[in-house]
């Protein structure tokens, strides 16, 4: 398999784009190689340009989504890199399916049926991720061993690495990803609303002017078809989702800003331009729908479907009702709904309704396995975690051995992007518990 390079120099790193050849379905490519189809892995190596020659450890960072692209590098950002390119050369891996990795896109999954799709999709799974990181490790990196930075999703990779591929790694960072290792959809979402509850409770104490404003939205999309840039609708239930925001550091004056802007056009009664291309980029899906199209599937369980959990769940809680005042926003759910009223959804809809009813799911995890773990592993878990329950996570840290946690109230979900503290804290924990494994 050819790997392409390309290296430049960015205002003190220096930076080397990988694109390897990867099979399209690993399971098959492991027994045969004969009609497996490849697709492109693209991964980018950053370097402090001082130290381009000194033999530092690899750092893979692992992004949350799932269907995210890796963070593209900029000088002083991400924070944890600048920390991070002090000591190790950061390996920026874009997970197949999403950025310069043969990403998903409608043109691609219009052509399949609905159930041809899903298969497609299934090919996409953190098993698959794993099989293609350690490809990029003997490929590239002739074997050496990779210490991991796992966020939000990226935490989940990290278990299914420890399962699979535990050889491969000298030690994992996890922040706000310590998934529940055995919890169906359904229990997680039964956690997630309880929570987002509470971020709608925290917003509107911080803004209580905001709930007038909320409630004229509310009537506005409920009274007047109103159009968002894109042609989309922007239906009540669409503008709900908007609370995905509620679980990031600034996701709370964000939305008050956004919201404080929704009146500020020339007539006074109808929603303003910019407020409508706000609330578009926030809920279309134009940059990532993969993320939406296989959210649910990363809890699938063997033997078990998904079944639309958050949709089943929400019916459970009545403080989500259009009705309800405050006006309820929720969090990172996705509904069978986003399928028919999200342009950039629903060239997906037919493969997601088959994902949705799939049950044949392979495992992620294997529990056995991570209770004689002897990777060293620290994790950040954030207390008030919107998207990955703290309750789920404490207990996977229970049952992943040699694993150390740092249980924090000081940040949101997104901590280690809003502060270097939340690396170096986990790079001390390591550091305590005897550093990284030896290659």
């Amino acid at each position: 398999m050819n790997v392409v390079q390309q290296q430049y120099k960015m205002k003190g790193m220096l930076i080397t784009n990988y694109e390897l050849e990867v099979p399209l379905d690993w399971a098959s490519f492991n027994k045969s190689t004969n009609n497996n189809p490849s697709i492109t892995l693209f991964a980018r190596e950053v370097v402090d340009v001082n130290r381009a020659d000194d033999e530092l450890p690899l750092l893979l960072f692992l992004q949350g989504g799932p269907g995210g692209k890796s963070p593209r590098p900029m000088p002083g950002s991400p924070s944890w890199m600048v920390e991070a390119l002090k000591t190790h050369r950061v390996i920026l891996i874009d997970q197949r399916g999403t950025g310069r990795s043969s990403r998903i896109d409608t043109n691609l999954i219009s052509q399949l049926s609905a159930e041809d799709g899903r298969d497609y999709l299934l090919k996409f799974r953190a098993d698959s991720i794993v099989a293609d990181c350690e490809h990029l490790r003997k490929t590239v990196y002739g074997g050496r061993l990779f210490e991991t930075l796992g966020q939000s999703y990226g935490g989940f990779i990290t278990l299914t690495y420890l399962s699979q591929a535990p050889e491969g790694l000298a030690a994992c960072y996890v922040t706000g990803g310590l998934a529940g290792l055995e919890e169906s959809a359904q229990e997680v979402y039964q956690l997630t609303y309880q929570r987002v509850i509470e971020k709608n409770q925290d917003y509107y104490a911080r803004y209580p002017e905001d709930a007038k404003v909320m409630a004229k939205i509310a009537q506005c999309l409920t009274d007047n078809k109103v159009l968002l840039p894109d042609g989309d609708q922007l239906t009540l239930e669409r503008f709900q989702s908007i609370g995905i925001l509620l679980g990031m550091g600034p996701g709370i004056d964000q939305l008050h800003w956004l919201v404080d802007e929704a009146f500020a056009g020339s007539n006074k009664n109808k929603l303003s331009d910019v407020f409508l291309e706000q609330v578009m980029n926030h809920t279309s899906y134009h940059e990532g729908p993969l993320f939406a199209v296989i959210h649910e599937s990363i809890y699938g369980q063997a033997n078990k479907k998904t079944g639309w959990a958050a949709q089943q769940l929400r019916e459970q809680f009545d403080e989500f009702d259009a009705s309800h005042s405050p006006l309820m926003l929720t969090g990172e759910m996705i509904y069978p709904w986003m399928f028919e009223q999200i342009s950039s959804l629903r060239p997906f809809a037919g493969a997601a309704h088959a994902l949705a009813d799939y049950k044949d799911y392979a495992p992620l995890y294997d529990l056995e396995k991570l209770s004689k773990n002897k990777v060293p592993v620290v994790a950040a878990v954030y207390h008030n975690d919107m998207y990955v329950p703290r309750e789920l996570s404490l207990k996977t840290a229970k049952q992943v051995a040699n694993t150390q946690i740092w249980l924090t109230n000081s940040y949101e979900h997104d901590g280690v992007r809003q502060s270097p503290e939340v690396f170096c804290k986990l790079r001390e924990l390591l550091l305590d518990q005897g550093g990284p494994l030896n290659a």
